[in-house]
């Protein structure tokens, strides 16, 4: 499913506008974003949480040439599924 597959859902399901539900979904993904950037948690109870976390720089191999690069230090973000979520998918 893609972003426009979840809007047209999202207005079926709850009987709206697809407009409203692109507005909805992106006011979602903003405040998700933007709570993470400030390295906050943010956690739909059954559903599951999104993170942020900090990867350290290390070293690599190009697997084309064999030689060794260095990968930068980054922040990651991760998810980690409900237990509603993941019963659902099993």
């Amino acid at each position: 499913m893609n972003k426009t597959e979840l809007i047209d859902a999202m207005a079926a399901d709850a009987g709206i506008t697809k407009a409203a539900a692109k507005k909805a979904l992106e006011s979602f993904l903003g405040n998700v974003e933007g709570s993470l950037k400030k390295g906050n948690r943010v956690s739909l109870v059954g559903f599951g949480s999104w993170s942020v976390s900090r990867r350290n720089a290390r070293e690599g191999r190009n697997p084309q040439t064999g030689q060794t690069i260095k990968i930068a230090a980054k922040n990651v973000v991760k998810f980690k599924a409900g237990a509603d979520l993941a019963d659902a998918v099993n």
